[in-house]
């Protein structure tokens, strides 16, 4: 019987998450008065419970609360704390919060502030926003059998960020789980100067669809699209205060055990800034790296799926909130899957990844105009990666017919042997443009015999305030990944000026000129790993 109740509880969670997730899916959001009456009563089928509870300044904030089997105060049970990712409802973790109940865990999950049925404004992981994490932490103390000394948060995507920004203002979260996240707000959309449009776009949009945005960030995402550069200083500041990066001294003050993942392709926030973040980190830690778009590495685990990355996530809150020897903190803290093979890899830092590098020369001279689309281009977000992740089918493009005249390219021989290329590539060359602004987008492409070219990774670069006709160096890095490249195959760089991605700059008829200089010779520098 224990074990068709289990099995009735998890059926009940997975209708309740379908249901209202699907609705997010096409920005239907529910009145503030009323549930679904279907999620109701599945809710009430697998023992959730729905709450209000009062965030800041007394928002009400709709949560759902999952309690262990038996637990009838007579002890305390650790605390893990989910808040929802942008434009999804409560119900968006009850498959996991039902698993983590069933493992002896207090599980209260709640809808951010501004969306869905909570009060307030959309404040982008604002101060508000971390005052509410603490506050449901409070409230949970009060009202169920949790723990005050064993306190995890955890999320995906903007559930991720709050948490992290929670962890470093808030001493009692122990442990943090960050899940297709960011530590850096403007690196992730803002990376080489350049707006990533279509994120801020579906952001924006669904921001809209299913919550109430703010006027600070409506004023914000107006300037950011609309590239007003006198509010440049103005939105970084904005952003920068939105970044735990920002705050990294107070996390590793309060010795936050933090577990952080993300997928190679994440479109949203790409790979880098949570690289570079998780470097910094002084206490207990893990980075594990998938193939996939953002959140789709641990998107069917919230529909009660097995799945690798929140089994990763309960193995981390076992051992750092109820000491479970699980061998977690003697694994390598760096787990990495590559795109184009099965297996997961460890090592002991992030260093460690792309230990052994290989230069690409990129000789010569090479002119393009700007303003058109050559055909090179990262693909579509939240779809082009996460074809690549389930199909194994990257965006691709004929090197061999790539226009000239509006896209540099430069090849490397035939490799002899595979080529394992783990983690940051680096773009180092001199630039001369024919305006004072401009914006430049870099691919590395693995291009097969028939000189077709799947993407590897891709990165935007935009140039304000140069003198028409005098050479800049312009250092880019690519997006991190995991590739390997097949013996017979070559790397091939490929520069344009246009990307449906990516917000461009540049002036109608003007002209980019790569070149190498003597003393200054241009390359890309490509990480392998150590065989």
């Amino acid at each position: 019987m224990g074990h068709a109740r289990t099995a009735m509880r998890t059926a009940a969670v997975g209708t309740a998450a379908a249901v209202l997730a699907t609705g997010a899916a096409f920005g239907l959001a529910p009145s503030a008065t009323a549930r679904p009456a279907a999620t109701t009563a599945a809710a009430e089928t697998a023992g959730i419970r729905f709450v209000d509870i009062a965030g800041d300044g007394g928002t009400v904030l709709k949560a759902n609360v999952v309690l262990p089997a038996g637990a009838d105060g007579t002890r305390r049970h650790p605390l893990i704390v989910l808040p929802t990712s942008w434009a999804l409802p409560q119900v968006e973790y009850l498959a996991q919060a039902r698993e983590l109940a069933d493992a002896g865990y207090v599980v209260v999950s709640y809808n951010s502030r501004g969306f869905w049925q909570s009060g307030g404004h959309i404040e982008v992981a604002g101060p508000r926003d971390v005052a509410d994490a603490s506050k449901v932490v409070d409230w949970a103390l009060a009202h169920t059998p949790a723990d005050p000394d064993r306190v995890g948060m955890a999320g995906v995507s903007y559930g991720a960020g709050i948490s992290l920004l929670a962890a470093a203002h808030d001493k009692r979260i122990k442990a943090v789980v960050a899940l297709s996240g960011w530590a850096d707000l403007i690196d992730s959309i803002y990376s080489g100067r350049t707006q990533h449009l279509q994120a801020a776009a579906l952001l924006g949009g669904s921001g809209h669809l299913t919550g109430r945005p703010g006027p600070e960030l409506q004023s914000i995402l107006s300037g950011f699209l609309s590239s007003d550069l006198g509010r440049e200083q103005e939105m970084i500041d904005w952003g920068r205060k939105r970044s735990p990066a920002a705050h990294l001294d107070r996390i590793n003050a309060n010795g936050t055990a933090v577990m952080l993942g993300n997928a190679w392709g994440d479109t949203i926030f790409p790979p880098n800034q949570y690289a570079s973040f998780y470097e910094r980190l002084t206490g207990p830690k893990r980075l594990e790296l998938r193939p996939g778009d953002h959140a789709t590495a641990e998107l069917t685990g919230l529909f009660g799926l097995p799945n690798d990355t929140w089994t990763s996530a309960h193995r981390w809150f076992d051992h750092h909130l109820k000491g479970a020897d699980n061998g977690v903190d003697r694994e390598q803290p760096v787990r990495l899957k590559s795109r184009t093979s099965g297996g997961y890899e460890g090592y002991p830092d992030w260093t460690s990844v792309g230990a052994h590098e290989k230069r690409l020369a990129l000789g010569g001279e090479q002119e393009v105009r700007t303003g058109v689309d050559s055909g090179a281009n990262g693909g579509i977000v939240m779809l082009s990666n996460a074809l690549d992740q389930f199909l194994r089918i990257p965006p691709v493009v004929s090197v061999p017919l790539l226009p000239r005249s509006h896209a540099a390219v430069w090849q490397s021989e035939r490799y002899a042997t595979a080529q394992r290329v783990r983690g940051t590539a680096r773009l180092h060359t001199t630039v001369t443009a024919t305006a004072g602004s401009g914006t430049l987008v870099a691919y590395l492409y693995d291009v097969g015999p028939l000189g077709v070219g799947k993407l590897v990774s891709n990165a935007p670069h935009t140039f304000h305030g140069k003198t028409p006709g005098e050479p800049f160096t312009v250092d880019l890095e690519l997006f991190s990944t995991a590739y390997d490249v097949p013996a017979g195959h070559r790397l091939a760089l490929v520069v344009d000026t246009v990307d449906p991605l990516y917000m461009e700059h540049n002036p109608a008829g003007a002209r980019l000129t790569f070149s190498s200089p003597p003393s200054d010779p241009s390359y890309l520098s490509v990480p392998l790993r150590a065989e």
